[in-house]
């Protein structure tokens, strides 16, 4: 029943997304042709980002689909890690295209084009309804998926440029201020970038097989020292195989040899490291008191040769 409540939930999810990608594809097409029409580089502006939007979306689907295959001879710990890789293409691309719209808005400093103001309230206005739906839709799902927690943050960008580009075409209706619609749209481009270069050093961490946020190897070591017949514990590596999944190996030397003993004493680690620091695959390297650590003896050895 479990297995089949969470088919259910991530086949609920696919839906999400897959109507957030359809009404963000509909609103790029109309925020371009609504931008060409009335000149408006903000509101260009904003679409490409939906665009980018709409493209993160389909890479988190398609990753969430690639994550879901069971591990086999060719990826052992299996394929979740395809969702990591995801939200680093989205964010290299979302800060190619804050780049891009400074770019752009530059340009329009030395060479300025006059534009529709109602066309640019109308359309936004329509962007930030659509933008507020596809938030609402990928909400729930954020929670505990760094690529869905992008693609939800973007669609909250996405509804405060929306707001931007109102504000910016009220200001060119009442007062002619038309150089408003470049300040906008480097605003944009700032919190874009802002988004992509905050959220970027986490996922490159975890692809680095860094040790998972809050975690603390001294930490680790003192809890396992704590069990039952534990002496020591060294060589000890920490990492996430994926999001929400802990790995760690380490080095334990024991006191007694018997194989109950020790088979005791493993089982009592790895509930510890689960209960304590979450960690869902744990190898632990089981060694008498008073032996010699193999690869401690080799790392040794490196380092006299060196």
């Amino acid at each position: 029943m479990a297995h089949e409540h969470n088919h259910n939930t991530e086949a609920m999810g696919d839906k999400r997304l897959i109507a957030a990608i359809g009404v963000n594809t509909a609103l790029t097409l109309a925020q371009v042709v609504g931008g060409i029409l009335s000149g408006s580089l903000s509101l260009i502006a904003d679409a490409l980002h939906n665009l980018s939007d709409a493209a993160s979306l389909v890479i988190a689907l398609i990753a969430r689909k690639i994550g879901r295959k069971p591990p086999d001879a060719f990826k052992t710990f299996g394929y979740r890690r395809s969702e990591t890789i995801a939200a680093l293409i989205n964010l290299v691309t979302l800060i190619i295209v804050g780049l891009y719209l400074i770019y752009e808005a530059i340009g329009r400093f030395f060479s300025p084009q006059p534009i529709e103001g109602w066309t640019v309230v109308v359309v936004a206005g329509i962007a930030l309804i659509v933008d507020i739906a596809t938030a609402l839709l990928t909400y729930t799902m954020s929670k505990n998926s760094m690529n869905i927690k992008a693609a939800f943050l973007h669609n909250v960008s996405d509804a405060l440029a929306s707001v931007g580009v109102i504000i910016a075409g009220t200001l060119i209706l009442l007062y002619g201020w038309y150089w408003t619609d470049t300040v906008v749209t480097l605003m944009i481009a700032g919190y874009v970038l802002w988004q992509g270069f905050s959220m970027l050093p986490k996922t490159i961490h975890l692809l680095m097989e860094g040790a998972p946020e809050g975690v603390s190897i001294a930490d680790i070591i003192n809890v396992m020292e704590q069990v039952d017949d534990v002496e020591s514990v060294h060589h000890v590596h920490v990492w996430e195989i994926a999001e929400h999944t802990i790995a760690l190996e380490a080095h334990v030397v024991i006191k007694k040899a018997s194989l109950p003993d020790i088979e005791r004493v493993k089982t009592d680690l790895k509930r510890v490291l689960h209960e304590q620091f979450k960690v869902s695959h744990s190898t632990l390297e089981m060694e008498l008191d008073g032996s010699v650590c193999i690869d401690t003896r080799q790392a040794d050895n490196h380092r006299s040769e060196a």
